[in-house]
């Protein structure tokens, strides 16, 4: 009997997930199925430019197993790209997981935290251990630093920056 596989975490539910060659009918398409945690390998590796370790890390995974789903999801997308094929995000083994603290550092030394924060136990003075901003304010990218108004009820995570696609942060 094979060993059970670990369940993976992924910080990001994409809003689409569903893309497609210009001019080509759905009908004559094949799909190239990238699961949500190959995805999440190729966010964090790829546009967050997050190491290897640490990117398994946050994964809760081997830095060989995240090897793997990031050559398997290029292998796809290239698939995709080459052959004209669609590409589809659905499925794989995971557990979607709510960032609670500013910045994407891991805590270091002993004593300090473990996720996503500045390397605090805890988070911020938020009611769920978030930084606390309260209903006004901004956005701001993390790329270019463009600013946008914030949403309420919005997480700014949950947006991207209308210049240039950017995730946002308060």
């Amino acid at each position: 009997m094979p060993r059970p596989r670990i369940c993976r975490r992924i910080f990001f539910n994409p809003h689409t997930t569903y893309f497609k060659p210009a001019g080509i009918s759905i009908t004559n398409l094949q799909d190239s199925i990238l699961t949500k945690d190959e995805l999440e390998a190729i966010r964090l590796i790829d546009l967050e430019e997050v190491e290897q370790k640490k990117a398994a890390k946050q994964m809760k995974i081997s830095q060989p197993t995240l090897s793997r789903l990031l050559s398997s999801a290029r292998k796809k997308i290239a698939d995709a790209l080459i052959n004209a094929k669609a590409i589809k995000i659905q499925g794989g083994n995971f557990k979607m997981v709510q960032p609670t603290r500013r910045g994407s550092g891991l805590g270091q030394g002993a004593g300090m935290g473990r996720g996503m924060g500045r390397g605090r136990r805890t988070g911020g003075g938020g009611r769920m251990g978030g930084f606390a901003a309260g209903p006004g304010g901004g956005c701001t990218c993390l790329k270019c630093g463009a600013t946008a108004t914030h949403q309420t009820g919005v997480p700014c995570y949950q947006q991207k920056c209308p210049k240039c696609g950017g995730p946002m942060t308060r």
